[in-house]
Parts: structure tokens; C-alpha cells; sequence
């Protein structure tokens, strides 16, 4: 069989007709990956703590319950966290968990350019799009990293191990919505990942950016990520490390 691959392979390399479907190769792509998250999602859609699957229409307002589903689950409210943010835009999820978390221990990191994306986002939303002011923050325990993740949080990983490797649970929220930035924050923080860690995703169902990542990073990393509530038809989906 070995040999019979490579005998095509090298006709293909010498006779590349396979060119023909090149046009289409981004959408074969597309329904690759869309076939994947179909698959998941139908393999995961029963007994979590939340999920709403299916709805027909889509109500960012839910993500709220889906942070209170595991505020109060989990009993976050007291304990101490470190909580990082990648893709901050207004903050007003920041807000929420550092206004609802009332632990004095606990620390927030907001990662974001606030210049808008660094590059096209699918066919809808242009490089530049959604750019942000730099929220205001009236609590000590949160701050916010202003920069590209490539530029930023490896030196903020060396300059905060120590917190990073704390006994503190770890929350990682990826609103980053690109495939690139989410696979380069979830890979940079892998070291730091312990047991009953939590990781949100805000775009999760969308095939080729964090759901990608999502499955890159797990199958990449030997990561056993727990999916435990979902809203908006698993668009925002939280996890356990386990």
C-alpha cells in the first residue's frame, strides 16, 4: 500500500491534474472542518451543566448564563483565580468576572491590541475591524496588556510564571475569534495547565478559526479538555481541564 501511495503521489507531482480543484480547495476545507464540529457537537451535546442546542436565533445575552452557570457550579465567587482574557474589545466580560469573583487573591489580565484584528476574520469582518478604547478599570486586581499575543505574552508568561504556576485556578477566556491568535495563546499557556482549569471559548462553532484551534490544540498537546455548558448552539462553550 506504502508504495502504491508514493507511486501516485509522484505521478500527481509530475502530472498535478489534482490542480484542477484548487479554486475550490478553501471550501473543501470549510465542510472538512465543518463535518468535524458536527460530529463533536453531536457527540458532546448531552449532559452538560447548560446548553441550549438547538436555538434559531442567536442571543449574545446568554453568554451571561453561561458564566453564572459555572460561577455558581464551580463556587468561583470566593475563590482565588487567575483569570486571562484574550480579545478584551470593551470588557464587559472582564467586568463581569472581576466584579462577581470577590476573592482580594485574584487576578485579571486582559490581552487585546484594541486596534481591531490583525487580519481578516472570515469573509465578514476586515483587518482593523472592531477596534476598542482601552477599558477603565476601578479594581487594583485587574490590568490589561495592550499589543499582538506574539508581542506580549511571552513576556508576560516570564514575568508572571510564578502566579501562572500558583495554586490559584486558572481561567483562560478565548475571544480572540482568529484561529492564528487562539492557537498561539492556548500553546503558550499549555505548561500552565493543571486539573479543574476552566477554558471558554466566545466563537467556539465557527470550523476555521477557534474550533480549529480547539482541536489542533488538544490533539497536538495530549490535552483532555472537558466540555461542561454551551449557549447560542455551542458558539460559547466552556471546558475543564481534566
Amino acid at each position: 500500500m506504502f508504495r502504491i501511495v508514493k507511486f501516485i503521489k509522484g505521478i500527481l507531482l509530475v502530472f498535478p491534474v489534482s490542480l484542477f480543484f484548487y479554486p475550490f480547495s478553501r471550501l473543501f476545507i470549510f465542510l472538512y472542518h465543518f463535518n468535524k464540529m458536527i460530529v463533536w457537537i453531536y457527540k458532546n451535546k448531552k449532559g452538560l451543566l447548560l446548553n441550549d442546542f438547538f436555538s434559531i436565533k442567536r442571543d449574545y445575552t446568554k453568554r451571561y448564563k453561561l458564566y453564572e452557570t459555572l460561577l455558581q457550579h464551580y463556587q468561583l465567587k470566593q475563590e482565588a483565580v487567575t483569570y486571562l482574557e484574550f480579545g478584551v474589545a470593551h470588557g464587559a466580560s472582564f467586568r463581569w468576572w472581576m466584579q462577581e469573583n470577590t476573592n482580594s487573591s485574584s487576578s485579571f489580565f486582559g490581552f487585546d491590541t484594541f486596534e481591531g484584528l490583525p487580519e481578516n476574520w472570515g469573509g465578514f469582518y476586515a483587518k482593523g475591524d472592531m477596534k476598542a478604547d482601552v477599558p477603565q478599570l476601578n479594581d487594583t486586581r485587574g490590568m490589561f496588556i495592550k499589543g499582538l499575543f506574539q508581542d506580549t505574552l511571552n513576556k508576560f508568561i516570564e514575568e508572571k510564571k510564578e502566579l501562572l504556576s500558583s495554586a490559584n485556578r486558572r481561567m483562560i477566556h478565548m475571544d480572540a475569534d482568529l484561529y492564528s491568535a487562539t492557537i498561539f495563546a492556548l500553546s503558550q499557556l499549555y505548561p500552565f495547565l493543571k486539573k479543574d482549569d476552566i477554558i471558554l471559548f466566545d466563537e467556539f462553532n465557527v470550523p476555521l478559526h477557534e474550533f480549529k484551534a480547539f482541536q489542533e490544540f488538544t490533539a497536538s498537546f495530549y490535552v483532555k479538555l472537558k466540555p461542561v455548558a454551551a449557549v447560542n448552539n455551542f458558539y460559547q462553550t466552556a471546558f475543564v481541564v481534566v
